[in-house]
């Protein structure tokens, strides 16, 4: 960041000259071999301890082809509200903080508070170098918050699991599903009742996750049920932009 401060020229509105600085790209670049290595890691790791978990290598490969397909849509979602806010931010830190550590909501909302403190607009009017990299340096370390709460938070929450395992090992299975469940369904909720062409995706997407499950097990195709959720994705993605598009 000091690097990038002393090549700022304050006054200027040149953005994309800063914000596709070297500096951001070796920046970028860092990171997104951090997260290369990490899946390396996970990947490998995944196959040494598969045998004591009791599944086979095909499960494994099973659950990666799942996982993989699975990611098609939001990585499509991401990509173009990256491409959106690439003007404002630049390819370097769009790709580092949208497309690898946060959302658009939280990362527009941190630069859009940095830069109105500031008495600019973000994108707009006063604009500048200099608001730009305050906008950054706030995006950054709003974004380093979630590591940290997750690096603190997780041994104790690791030790909690622990212990309620040995205590009833029921509850540890009933807990994770319990969560996540709710994590669905109060998103289907929010996202339905924002407007009818919501509820038509939600809808959508549910029944073609269905409609797969249900001919994996008529077929007895086992692919189908792997790619469920990317196929349901895939399906809303395209049912929302035709709604919108007949409707605008």
């Amino acid at each position: 960041m000091t690097l990038l401060y002393q090549s700022v020229d304050a006054d200027s509105t040149d953005i994309l000259a800063i914000a596709n600085s070297p500096v951001l790209w070796v920046c970028a670049l860092a990171v997104l071999a951090v997260i290369v290595i990490q899946s390396v890691i996970y990947f490998l790791a995944v196959r040494r301890v598969s045998p004591d978990a009791g599944l086979t290598p095909a499960d494994s490969a099973k659950a990666m082809r799942t996982g993989a397909f699975a990611a098609i849509g939001p990585s499509l979602a991401v990509s173009m509200i990256a491409i959106a806010l690439i003007s404002l931010f630049g390819t370097p830190a769009t790709l580092v903080r949208i497309g690898l550590i946060g959302s658009a909501p939280y990362e527009t909302l941190s630069a859009s508070i940095a830069t109105g403190v500031q008495g600019a607009t973000l994108g707009g009017e006063g604009y500048t170098q200099g608001v730009f990299a305050v906008a950054l340096l706030a995006m950054a370390i709003a974004g380093s918050m979630w590591m940290i709460v997750t690096l603190i938070a997780t041994p104790f929450l690791t030790r909690g699991s622990v212990k309620l395992s040995k205590a009833n090992p029921l509850v540890m299975t009933i807990i994770p599903a319990a969560a996540l469940a709710g994590a669905f369904f109060t998103n289907l909720l929010i996202e339905g009742a924002k407007g009818w062409i919501n509820a038509v995706v939600v809808l959508v997407s549910a029944g073609i996750v269905a409609l797969a499950v249900l001919l994996s097990t008529r077929l007895r195709a086992g692919w189908l049920q792997e790619w469920a959720l990317g196929f349901g994705i895939i399906g809303s993605v395209l049912v929302a932009y035709a709604l919108t598009t007949a409707t605008a």
